[in-house]
């Protein structure tokens, strides 16, 4: 993992280095960002001591139902921080959903009930999802990931996690805990617009089909999260599926496209 004092004393945008990591709910369907697999490759992680975690997510199966703590919580029982956390969906085969809260509001003893038996599938608030689409996620959100999508997620640098239901795999549940930081209300479970605003990080969509100068922030590091496109930034090759920094406060520089690029542009607040 790099670390942000180096990062920082660079004075160029840097390629973050990738880690792909193997789920038994991954997918072996990587392209365009990344060569197809022969192992079911979950998620690819862009690691760095940083604040805010970038990855991209592949899914063949449902994610476990689960929950992610506050701050607060997360410092108090985990010695970490909470996770707050987006997700703008790459790719989505036709009737691909997530799902995000409740239709209704339950009570806490009816989550750990509804964990325990299954019965929590029939209670989330489920979503059919496109390509394009971003979503944001609370920290105390129950949510799920369904089948069949590859998701960019842009998070709090944490990897607490409380899970309530696991469709029968033989992993630890974490009732207890998860009944303790779950939000109960209702939920609309629709997308948000761009750009995000929260507490934690600020993300935008970046579109460049012809040569730009890019200013970057004088006081906060950037991440540029390419989703499409090909080219150079600041005179290195990028491609998409890369995670680039930007330190805070340096110079001017160009990004060039090749092709016409997409890109997702977050920092902290």
């Amino acid at each position: 993992m790099i670390g942000s004092s180096n990062l920082s004393e660079s004075n160029r945008p840097v390629r973050l280095p990738s880690l792909a990591k193997e789920k038994v709910w991954g997918s072996t369907h990587l392209s365009p960002w990344y060569p197809d697999s022969d192992k079911n490759i979950g998620e690819v992680w862009f690691e760095a001591d940083l604040p805010l975690l970038v990855k991209f997510i592949f899914t063949s199966e449902n994610l476990s139902v689960q929950v992610h703590p506050d701050d607060d919580f997360a410092s108090k029982y985990e010695n970490s921080r909470g996770k707050t956390e987006m997700w703008h969906i790459l790719r989505a085969e036709p009737g691909a959903r997530i799902a995000i809260g409740f239709h209704e509001a339950i009570s806490p003893n009816h989550l750990r009930s509804a964990s325990a038996s299954g019965e929590i599938e029939k209670l989330l608030k489920w979503v059919n999802v496109r390509a394009g689409e971003t979503y944001f996620i609370p920290a105390g959100t129950v949510h799920a990931i369904g089948a069949g999508i590859a998701l960019c997620e842009i998070q709090q640098h944490s990897d607490v996690t409380y899970r309530l239901y696991d469709y029968g795999r033989p992993r630890e549940l974490h009732l207890d805990k998860a009944a303790q930081v779950s939000s109960l209300r209702a939920h609309e479970g629709k997308p948000v617009p761009l750009p995000i605003a929260s507490e934690y990080f600020h993300t935008n969509l970046q579109e460049a089909s012809k040569p730009l100068q890019y200013a970057a922030d004088p006081a906060r590091f950037q991440l540029l999260v390419i989703l499409e496109g090909a080219g150079t930034i600041a005179g290195q090759a990028y491609r998409l599926g890369e995670a680039w920094y930007v330190p805070a406060g340096i110079e001017p520089f160009t990004i060039e496209p090749d092709r016409a690029t997409r890109m997702l542009r977050t920092q902290p607040p």
